[in-house]
């Protein structure tokens, strides 16, 4: 359409002056305006729908490339936190919470990124946290590099469609490549997973505590391995327990139950309790109330006893109930309609030696249920022994200044486990958090698709390598595309040589010499500054980690290629 509009019109360039280049349509429409404007010898087009659909391409240019740099903006912002030199960045929110990080998906989150097509970007980090849990900062780098190499090509003429299209078969090829280089992993090869938990955990705040953690992330996520459903791990029978207080290295793996919280013992209960039978009860322990609003007035005293003593009775009607089926700790919901638990209530429960926790969350009642293998008890009038969990010790620890309640030695567990995280700080402990996550959803990868590839920017120089020599196979625009796309895998090891200090130019040169003569696993090896064989100095990662990556950048980048208006709607 473009070149039927340009077709009919004569050029006739003033004296001195250079013909346009097609590349730049911006200024090819304005010389031919400028020219059919002063030279007398070509007469005005007469206004037609061809010439008004070529100013409407001009709009559409400007949205799509408006867009474009939007989202490049975005992945130029978490570059710098790309790998084990990687910069950490403080985020600071409005409520005044401050946060140190250098997780991709937590700094993307926290950024209030108001411009539609960077909003996919940040939403592209955290699809990437959900299939893989890392490479969070990697997958946007990627997108970030593709879309300037779309720039480039639509700046030289090429459609998007036909960008587009090319964009897929490079998504399928670099697949099949990442595949071939693949290195097998068993679950039993504790040592493979201890690694890549290893290398996940070493761009991270704690990376010193890397030996500690990547062992216990490890242990965590076999231990929840249900063998009924060897490919899925459910994350969240991993519960994570955050203790202010000590350092990273008093991190331990608990097998049972850890409440952050104390033991009530306002009227002299006991702390410690042996062979415990517990009972999980989501009804309240205090006297009923009305229920609407109102208020009763009581003015004769011998009325006010009798209230009293019935409050009495019915709260020792129902601890005499639960002493019956021989329970010694009681495990109490959070009530929003009345307190759970009263003074009064609390001393019959001392007197009775049994041990309250009370105050837990709605949400940790599954979690609870599923680890003591018992069934939580919506009343009373239900409360059975069979009912109960069973545990060899339930005791109240002093950890820093606070205590917490450790349920331990539990009869039939179930396929859970508790990790608990200790931090000087609230930011250390925050960022332990994250990291420890990040580890546990490197194990889950390795579970549900058990291949490991190298780390360290070799997979990325493999497969620019690998997709240049294929674009010499394709003939025409497809051919084109595929090379820039090539190049663009190269931002990876780039950045990578960039942050850690080195000469990103002369790494990359040297590692595709490398690559070229068949080293496909030589990396970038930040600590040493050099280029090695990357698998032998155990820096490994999940083969989802990296495929899901790539799969996931290209289709958002597509996505971006596609869009040429944008619509408000009021």
């Amino acid at each position: 359409m473009l070149y039927v509009a340009l077709s009919r019109i004569n050029f006739i360039y003033p004296p001195f002056s250079t013909p346009p280049s097609l590349s730049d349509p911006v200024r090819v429409c304005n010389q031919i305006s400028e020219t059919t404007m002063a030279s007398p010898a070509v007469a005005m087009p007469p206004a037609s729908s061809k010439t008004e659909s070529y100013v409407d391409n001009k709009r559409k240019e400007d949205i799509r490339m408006a867009n474009i740099n939007a989202a490049r903006s975005v992945s130029s912002a978490v570059r710098t936190s790309l790998g084990p030199k990687g910069m950490d960045k403080m985020i600071s929110t409005a409520s005044g919470e401050v946060i140190i990080t250098n997780d991709g998906a937590t700094i993307l989150n926290k950024m209030e990124v108001l411009q539609p097509a960077a909003k996919m970007l940040v939403e592209l980090s955290k699809s990437q946290d959900i299939v893989a849990g890392d490479g969070t900062t990697t997958v946007v780098v990627i997108a970030g590099a593709l879309l300037k190499q779309c720039q480039n090509l639509l700046r030289a003429g090429i459609h998007p469609t036909v960008i587009s299209d090319s964009l897929h078969k490079v998504s399928v090829k670099a697949l099949d490549v990442l595949t071939a280089m693949a290195v097998p992993v068993e679950l039993s090869d504790r040592e493979s997973l201890i690694k890549s938990a290893s290398t996940s955990l070493n761009s991270k705040v704690v990376s010193q505590y890397s030996s500690l953690l990547a062992p216990l992330a490890v242990d965590a996520v076999l231990s929840v391995v249900d063998s009924a459903k060897p490919d899925i791990v459910d994350l969240r029978d991993v519960k994570i327990v955050k203790k202010l207080g000590g350092t990273v290295d008093d991190t331990e793996l608990v097998k049972g139950l850890v409440f952050d919280k104390k033991v009530s013992h306002s009227a002299g209960g006991p702390t410690r309790v042996e062979n415990a039978k517990i009972a999980v009860i989501q009804f309240q322990i205090s006297p009923p109330k009305t229920d609407i609003e109102q208020s009763i007035v009581v003015s004769d005293y011998t009325q006010m006893d009798r209230i009293l003593k019935e409050e009495r009775n019915y709260i020792l009607g129902i601890i005499k109930k639960i002493k019956a089926t021989g329970c010694n700790v009681l495990l109490i919901q959070k009530s929003i309609l009345r307190d759970a638990v009263t003074d009064l209530s609390l001393h019959y429960l001392a007197k009775a030696k049994i041990l309250v926790i009370k105050d837990v969350e709605r949400d940790d009642i599954e979690f609870i249920t599923k680890t003591l293998n018992c069934l939580p008890i919506a009343n009373v009038e239900h409360f059975r022994a069979e009912k109960l969990g069973f545990a060899s010790m339930v005791e109240e620890v002093s950890l820093g200044d606070g205590k917490i309640v450790k349920i331990t030695g539990i009869k039939d567990m179930g396929r859970t486990t508790t990790v608990l995280v200790r931090g000087s700080n609230q930011l250390v402990l925050d960022e332990a958090e994250r990291s420890l996550h990040d580890a546990l959803c490197v194990v889950r990868c390795l579970v549900s698709k058990k291949f490991l590839v190298a780390g360290g920017g070799a997979p990325e120089v493999e497969l620019s390598r690998q997709l240049g020599a294929w674009s010499k196979v394709l003939h025409g625009m497809e051919s084109f595309c595929v090379k820039s796309f090539a190049e663009a895998l190269e931002v990876i090891p780039y950045t990578l040589a960039e942050n850690a200090g080195l000469n990103p130019i002369a790494i990359v040169t040297e590692l595709r010499n490398r690559h070229a003569q068949g080293e496909i696993n030589a990396g970038i090896n930040v600590r040493k500054g050099q280029i090695t064989n990357i698998l032998e100095e155990n820096v490994v990662q999940p083969l989802l980690v990296s495929t899901s990556a790539i799969t996931l950048a290209t289709e958002c980048v597509r996505m971006i290629l596609k869009i040429d208006d944008i619509v408000t709607v009021r």
